[in-house]
């Protein structure tokens, strides 16, 4: 044990929000963790499972917590590990009642919809600490790698607190992806607007726990508190394998291009993580009888992130999830 950590004690604390009261006037609430050095420093946020089925996040806070508790040399870790439940006890992506998505209600509303008093209570309970960074956890298509999820910046946002996210992010140890689209109801957005640095996590596949998916989260968080000063370096930083042209903090562009044109069955032949030259065969799509329709070609030179959860084609579907280097964004 070093100087450090002898010096340092950790106060762990669980509490609830109250988001409503249920029919049978039970009290349905979010749980809340802290956990408090008592020296200071960063203040960072984990958030998780707004999409009730994606649910691999829930369990990466935990393991944070348990990593953290005795470890923890500076600062607060808050953390909303179930930020769904309503959605989580159904295995649906949408809050039940209302089938609002939860990450589209940000900055909520006291007065609004379900999914807007709920986001509203979250979102100010987060910006009422101040916080350094948040960290938003997600998961992605059944078939996909893990990255780090970047908004596309706002034309409006500050540049420091957007900066100041990218050199973040670049510690994770991921491939990082910058998102074309503006998703302007999304906590992350909502959070970079007030010039927090946030961040989302994409951890593979939902539904279930992925262990594999769960040990990504925990190291690639890890880098980041290491790198924040909030605890001690491990022996070797985790580094997700990518080739040198996709990793090593470099941005990618998000792209879901090209589309399938022909209806019929997809047979992928190229899975997440390989790394596809333009004119490379990426799927083909076959009818009914097996009958070849279309072979899908790389437009641009790209890391797959994932496939489709579905088997089925249709003119104008994304079939595959690509990452793309692309100089403007660095």
């Amino acid at each position: 044990m070093t100087p450090n950590q002898s010096s340092s004690r950790v106060k762990i604390h669980y509490s609830f929000k109250k988001i409503m009261t249920g029919s049978d006037l039970s009290h349905r609430r979010l749980p809340l963790m802290s956990a408090e050095s008592d020296q200071p420093g960063p203040v960072v946020w984990l958030t998780a499972c707004s999409h009730g089925d994606e649910v691999s996040g829930i369990v990466v806070v935990q393991e944070i917590f348990r990593r953290i508790r005795r470890r923890l040399l500076k600062g607060l870790v808050y953390a909303f590990p179930l930020m769904n439940p309503l959605g989580f006890e159904l295995g649906s992506r949408n809050i039940s009642m209302s089938r609002e998505d939860l990450n589209r209600s940000f900055p909520g509303n006291p007065n609004g919809s379900l999914g807007e008093r709920i986001a509203h209570r979250i979102f100010d309970t987060i910006i009422e600490t101040e916080p350094t960074l948040v960290l938003d956890l997600h998961n992605d298509w059944n078939e996909s790698i893990p990255y780090i999820l970047l908004d596309r910046k706002p034309e409006d946002l500050h540049k420091t607190a957007y900066q100041e996210t990218i050199r973040i992010g670049k510690e994770a140890g991921m491939c990082m992806i910058v998102d074309t689209e503006e998703l302007n109801r999304s906590l992350s957005f909502n959070l970079l607007l007030r010039d927090i640095p946030t961040l989302t996590l994409e951890l593979g596949k939902p539904n279930v726990v992925s262990e594999s998916n769960v040990t990504y989260g925990l190291e690639a968080i890890s880098n980041i508190l290491t790198h924040l000063g909030m605890i001690e370096p491990s022996a070797k930083p985790f580094q997700y394998p990518l080739p040198p042209e996709y990793g090593q903090g470099k941005l990618l562009s998000y792209s879901g291009k090209p589309y399938s044109s022909k209806t019929g069955i997809i047979r992928y032949l190229a899975k997440p993580g390989d790394v596809v030259k333009k004119g490379k065969p990426l799927a083909k799509i076959v009818n009914a009888f097996g009958r070849h329709q279309e072979t899908i070609i790389a437009s641009k030179d790209a890391i797959v992130l994932g496939h489709s959860d579905s088997s089925a084609a249709f003119p104008g579907m994304p079939i595959m999830a690509f990452g793309i280097s692309d100089d403007q964004t660095q």
